[in-house]
């Protein structure tokens, strides 16, 4: 059996398959009807409006429709798309067993406890027939599926089948039908348009199922009696044609395949068994630990059956339809009909056909799983599960015909590949080697797997090969029996080469794994549903097709995909060229499949910067969507999206992201709305284009950055004109900064008096030097003047030195997409972006805000009456005739010039390479690295690593300084750089910690531990287990070397707080007496045990604990001491011999293996539960969780965690 999908539920009564979609409606014992997408494996909906279990259910194979019945006596029929119940059939009694659908009639039937059948009409909504003759419950009913009958099977012992040919005659011409009725009530019995034509005896017990056979005269039931009986029937008679013995409770449901000559049963003995109808043997019987079994169904079309149980459904095979094949060149090798073909795909013509032998063993999935070819010798090895594993190698024939074909050779043994011109490998499961044979199938070598896990092998190229096992895949020397390289992958499957052979792709279930021939990781894919099959695109290097069970996808080398076709049924890809995709479908029949590479093309020469192509494809082809448009956007080419894109906004946009001004300007004006002003005054301002500027904050009427612009442009005259504007707007706040911009101090005075701010005024004026002006107004004041700092600054403005327009900006070539395309993505140079053009749309009268008209007819007249300039008019926020703007220096020129775009900030680079805390630290990311700590470690306590994190920060950086208005410049401290290095290559962080420097760390927390410095060597060992966090190594050697120093620390840390505590324990001799013995048990160095034995021996020596004193003098001397202190362990040992007692009890156990809580200082014995830290792994008594480690003082204690991560090598793609 193979499983494709299985549900946990309530117990599964009732089960219908979709004839088109992949669903299947599952109706349970608790009321609820559930639609599941067994394909994508997710719950589509369900409906609960049942009281009580739902037994039956029925999908319509052309409306959206299925019908459902259950102990509530109702049947309802649903239309799923409308998510609802349509209407409710009334009739049966007593619970509903089964409802099904006609084939072709708008009829239901039903069977129900009330010991009838009834047939109903869904479109007239009413009951059309009632089948009586059953004397107990009828337990299903069924049409049959292209004639005139039912079959129904009851608890009555028997079988029925009834001809409801008169209703059918009824249906067809109901007008001839009535014509003929005698005028007797027919209601009850629904008339004669059902009989009964056949009732079948021979069970023992109740029936529970009975199905017929879709084509042949075959019918097939299950009963109480434990037994499956075989029925055939003709015209005149039907009889029993034998009995099908094995399950050993009773038979809940049986039906024939529809696809092979076998029959399914299940039963209540939590088994499915399968049965070939021809021999009627058991082929095989699939069980389940605790779930009964009770209902099947088989797809219509595919070859897929479904089974409820107890607990819920299975869908599944039972066997492979995946047919064994091999590509070489143009020709097609494949097994179909127990034949090995082979076809010239070209010409799909037959080049050679050979009978291949049926497999002797019974059972199902017995067939060819995997072909290997021998171009040398034109030899094909197949591989089958035949008897744990087994291969027959074909030496194909030279003529069509076949007619010099050899006997195969076979032989014990799984994977069989070819492995050189002679040699083909495989594996001998019983010795777990690999074994080389030739080509007359004897032994010519044998090698040990890699790995004892290695299950699989492929070809990787002459004498090499590749070793699956379940999470990788090795690439093998079968010569020098080496391991040449290996990669990480789910489960494989299937392997594919590229025709180069320098590229292989591995299959797994639901991923793509793309690889070097040395097996460099490219990328990665994964997929929602199953990967069938793929193939190498071999027109355009690189490119991997591959099929999912409804899709045809492709993969580019750098991971990038997209879907080309949709599938209706899965269909196994063989070869790629060019347009043409040349398959094989689950019949074994081959297909030519046309599909539009254009949309990959298009993606490979941007990948490839053939940017040609790229121009002559948009020219050419079709192109177009929201999905290109978002792919170009993403890879960085907005300027090439332009071209395919009509709408303004969406132009806008991308223009706007690739700093085309001239497209957005063009936009902009189509579109005149105020944001999109305001961003396209944004980008003029970053590239520099003031007159792009102007000309938007006029469109916005946005004074105070317009006023601001001509500022910082050194724009005097305009800057003027701008105080008139405030004046005649009655604006005092754009008044008052216009003066102040202009530096014009007699005009700040006159707008402060004016507006009433004497004091201000006052104070402007005596600032400045107007002494007249500042003693007039002090009279007004009186005693109000205010009183004036001593030291005082003049607010004026620098004056400009230049003004020259818009910025320089780098001169360059003319980019090649530019004029490519004619005038798809730039303005023509003849529009007119003129001062007066842009005059006329933005007018002083319209940016008044609560116009005096008086005032600026006032205005205007004084304008007129003045020979020099004094302002611009009512209209002229146009840009003046005087500055020239035209769209030639807007947007197009002779020579282009773009704005530098700017580059990935190098910090951005380490945090997206790396998943390592380190990396993160030193890029500045100090949340990312928190987040990586306390997800790989466990650490929530970041207080002691806070000064660390700065130091790293700072010390992976150089900081330059510029002028003194200019802030510090830092610069990126890259690991291995070198002045041949590439500009644009980005090495990892310099880092500030190294192993070796920790290793210096440790040597001096050592010698003051031996000093008795306990408190600062505490300090140094904490500090170890405070950097290692944020270490980044290279090699797996010194990976396991950090993992080495965070035991070594955190038994010292554990040791030395022990004796800590032990010194503030004067007062307790008993506890001072554990924790020494404690301190004993501390995994140190050997010299450091030698003191803490000595303690610990005084300690309880003193204690008058003499038998625990003598364990101490024991271990002390195995250790070797030097002569003076081994001599006086030998004293104190002979005066405890004497009296081998202990005065006070100790929590201690010398014999019992124990750790020691990091917490509570106390003993945790082997088999006592306990937790530990999940970073330095100090074990706690289970009060402890939740906690921060007191050891590390970093992580939680029972934290879950996924483990320490300080290098790249210990990453999995």
């Amino acid at each position: 059996m193979l499983t494709k999908f299985e549900t946990k539920s309530n117990r599964v009564k009732g089960l219908s398959f979709h004839t088109r979609r992949p669903w299947i409606l599952a109706s349970l014992h608790s009321g609820v009807i559930q639609l599941w997408d067994y394909r994508m494996g997710t719950l589509i909906d369900r409906f609960d409006e049942h009281e009580g279990p739902v037994r039956g259910v029925h999908f319509h194979n052309s409306q959206p429709l299925f019908v459902s019945g259950g102990d509530d006596y109702k049947i309802k029929v649903w239309n799923y798309k409308a998510r609802r119940c349509l209407f409710t059939l009334l009739g049966h009694l007593d619970y509903i067993r089964t409802v099904q659908f006609h084939q072709e009639y708008p009829w239901i039937v039903s069977a129900s406890d009330d010991q009838t059948i009834r047939i109903w009409n869904w479109q007239s909504r009413t009951c059309i027939s009632v089948l009586t003759g059953h004397n107990h419950y009828v337990m299903c009913a069924a049409f049959h599926v292209k004639e005139d009958y039912v079959v129904s099977a009851s608890l009555d012992q028997t079988v029925r089948i009834w001809d409801i040919g008169a209703l059918r005659k009824k249906t067809v011409a109901p007008a001839e039908d009535i014509m003929r009725l005698t005028p007797m009530n027919t209601d009850l019995f629904g008339g004669g348009d059902a009989v009964v034509k056949y009732v079948l005896e021979g069970h023992d017990r109740g029936v529970n199922w009975a199905a017929f056979h879709p084509t042949l005269p075959l019918i097939v039931s299950g009963a109480d009696d434990r037994q499956v009986k075989l029925w055939r029937m003709n015209d005149t008679k039907a009889w029993e044609v034998d009995t099908l013995r094995g399950h050993v409770n009773n038979v809940s449901c049986v039906m024939f395949h529809a696809r092979q000559d076998i029959i399914v049963s299940n039963s209540e003995d939590k088994s499915i068994r399968v049965w070939d109808m021809s021999k009627r043997t058991g082929v095989q019987t699939f069980r389940r630990e605790h779930d009964r079994f009770w209902i099947l169904a088989a797809h219509p079309d595919m070859n897929l059956l479904a089974a409820g149980h107890d607990s819920g459904m299975i869908v599944f095979k039972l066997e492979r339809e995946r047919p064994a094949y091999t590509v070489y060149g143009g020709t097609l090798y494949y097994i179909k009909e127990r034949n090995l073909r082979s076809v010239d795909l070209s010409s799909s013509k037959e080049i050679s056909s050979v009978p291949i032998k049926k497999p002797g063993a019974t059972g199902m999935n017995q067939g060819p799983r995997s072909m290997s070819y021998n171009p040398a010798e034109n030899a094909v090895l197949i591989s089958s599960d035949v008897d744990g594993g087994s291969y027959e190698l074909y030496m194909l024939p030279k003529d069509a015909g076949g007619r010099d074909v050899q006997e195969p050779r076979r032989g014990q043994g799984s994977s069989a590949v070819f492995v050189a011109r002679n040699r083909f490998a495989l594996i001998d499961k019983a010795s777990n080697q690999i074994v080389l044979k030739n080509l007359k199938d004897e032994v010519t070598k044998k090698c040990p797997l890699p790995l004892a896990t290695v299950d699989g092998l492929f070809y990787a190229g002459t004498g090499n090969l590749l070793c699956r096992s379940e999470d990788k895949v090795l690439l093998f020397d079968v010569q020098q029996r080496t391991i040449l390289s290996e990669i990480q992958t789910p489960f494989v499957k299937y392997v594919v080469w590229s025709p180069d052979m320098e590229n292989v792709a591995f299959l797994s279930k639901h991923a793509i794994i793309i690889s070097s021939k040395k097996l460099e990781h490219r990328c990665t894919l994964h997929e929602t549903i199953r990967v069938k099959s793929g193939a190498w695109d071999e027109s355009n290097v690189g490119v991997f097709i591959y099929a999912t069970l409804n899709h045809i996808k492709y993969c580019l080398p750098n991971g990038d995909h997209g879907i080309i076709k949709t599938l209706d049924v899965p269909v196994y890809l063989v070869k790629v060229s060019g347009n043409t995709l040349y398959c094989l479908d689950r019949d074994g029949k081959i297909c030519t499949l046309q599909i539009n590479s254009t949309e990959y093309m298009f993606k490979l020469a941007l990948i490839k910067k053939k940017f040609d192509e790229v121009i002559r494809m948009i020219k050419s082809s079709q192109l177009c969507g929201q999905a290109i448009i978002a792919y170009l956007q993403e890879k960085g080419y907005p300027d090439i999206a332009l071209h395919f894109v009509e709408d303004e906004r969406t132009r806008f946009n991308l223009a706007i992201e690739s700093g085309n001004i001239a497209v957005a300007l063009a936009s902009a004006k189509e579109i005149n709305e105020k944001d999109h002003w305001y961003r396209l005054g944004i980008e003029a301002l970053r590239q520099g284009n003031h007159e792009i500027v102007e000309y938007c904050y006029q469109k916005t009427k946005n004074f105070e950055r317009l006023s601001f612009l001509y500022l910082i442009t050194g724009n005097l005259e305009k800057l003027k004109k701008m105080l008139r504007i405030a004046e005649m707007r009655n604006d005092i706040m754009g008044r008052y900064h216009n003066c102040l911009y202009l530096g014009d101090v007699e005009e700040r005075i006159k707008m402060l008096e004016e507006s009433g701010h004497l004091a201000l005024a006052y104070a402007t004026a005596a600032i400045h030097g107007f002494a007249d002006t500042a003693n007039r107004l002090a009279d007004e004041l009186g005693s109000s003047v205010p009183i004036l700092p001593e030291k005082s600054e003049l607010l004026l403005p620098p004056s400009p030195v230049l003004y020259d327009g818009n910025w320089p900006l780098l001169l360059v070539s003319k980019g090649l997409f530019e004029g490519a395309f004619g005038d798809g993505g730039t303005v023509d140079e003849e529009e007119d972006v003129d001062a007066q053009a842009w005059g006329e749309e933005v007018e002083i009268s319209d940016a008044v805000e609560g116009p005096r008209t008086d005032d600026v007819h006032d205005f205007e007249n004084a304008r007129q009456d003045n020979d020099e300039e004094g302002g611009w008019e009512m209209e002229d926020l146009e840009l003046p005739t005087d500055v020239g703007v035209s769209e030639n220096s807007v947007t197009t020129t002779n020579v282009s010039f773009i704005a530098p775009s700017p580059g990935v900030p190098v910090h951005q680079v380490w945090t997206h390479r790396s998943s390592l805390a380190g990396e993160h630290v030193a890029a500045g990311a100090f949340d990312t690295a928190m987040r990586l700590l306390s997800r790989q470690l466990g650490i929530q306590n970041f207080s002691p690593l806070k000064p660390l994190f700065e130091d790293l920060h700072i010390a992976s950086h150089a900081y330059l300084p510029a002028f003194a208005s200019v802030p510090v410049v830092p610069l990126a401290l890259e690991k291995g750089w070198t002045e041949s290095s590439g500009l644009n290559s980005r090495n990892p962080p310099a880092l500030l910690y190294k192993l070796s420097f920790l290793e210096e760390k440790l040597k001096l927390a050592y010698k003051l531990t031996t000093e008795g410095k306990f408190t600062e060597a505490l300090k140094h060992f904490l500090g170890i287990l405070h950097m290692i966090p944020l270490l980044v190594v290279d090699t797996r050697k010194e990976v396991d070397e950090a993992k080495e120093l965070i035991g070594i620390c955190k038994e010292y840390v554990l040791a030395i707080r022990i004796e800590l505590k032990r010194k503030e324990t004067k007062d307790d001799s008993v506890r001072q007496q554990e924790l020494a013995a404690y301190f004993t048990h501390c995994n140190i160095q050997s010299v450091h045990v030698k003191l803490s034995l000595q303690s610990a021996m005084a300690l309880a020596y003193k204690g008058r604990n003499f038998n625990t004193a003598s364990t101490f003098c024991r271990r002390l001397l195995e250790l070797n001491p030097n002569p003076q202190t081994a001599a006086k362990a030998r004293q104190v040992l002979a005066a405890c011999e004497k009296n081998p007692s202990d005065e006070n009890r100790l929590n201690y156990d010398p014999r019992n293996p124990f750790t020691v809580c990091g917490a509570t200082f106390t003993p945790i014995y082997k088999g006592s539960k306990d937790i530990s830290c999940p970073y330095c792994s100090a074990r706690f008594v289970p009060e402890i969780a939740g906690r921060i480690c007191s050891v590390c003082d970093l992580a939680v204690v029972g934290a879950d965690a996924s483990g320490f991560l300080c290098s790249s090598t210990q990453v999995r793609y």
